[in-house]
């Protein structure tokens, strides 16, 4: 059980389980490196996320490698437990339907993507 939120973490979810086998297929003295690897790929899919969630005003951090906190420009904030249920609260933070397809999403992640060719 979360001892600041009192939930119950009873799973992994899909998007971190290949870190867990990627884990178990260590040897014991480099189990270390598990914490370190799953740290790194929590960040890494955070600023994905956050380059979608950017075009409606919110944004997502890692919180202690257990959740995520989403956030608006207002200041309101969710914590959510993993990117399964990012897009509902995203949504929720929001206060209207986000759609991935887009257009102008997806005009904005060409703009951000052909400026980062640049630098």
């Amino acid at each position: 059980m979360c001892v600041l939120c009192g939930e119950f973490v009873s799973y992994v979810h899909w998007t971190e389980r290949h870190i867990e086998y990627r884990a178990h297929a260590l040897d014991p003295e480099s189990r270390g490196d598990y914490h370190r690897l799953r740290r790194r790929d929590r960040l890494r899919r955070a600023k994905v996320a956050n380059e979608v969630l950017r075009h409606y005003g919110l944004k997502v951090n890692d919180w202690a490698g257990s959740r995520y906190v989403l956030r608006d420009k207002k200041g309101r904030s969710e914590l959510v437990q993993d990117l399964g249920s990012l897009w509902p609260a995203a949504q929720k933070l929001a206060s209207r339907p986000l759609d991935p397809l887009d257009p102008f999403l997806r005009a904005a992640l060409l703009e951000t993507s052909s400026s980062d060719d640049v630098r």
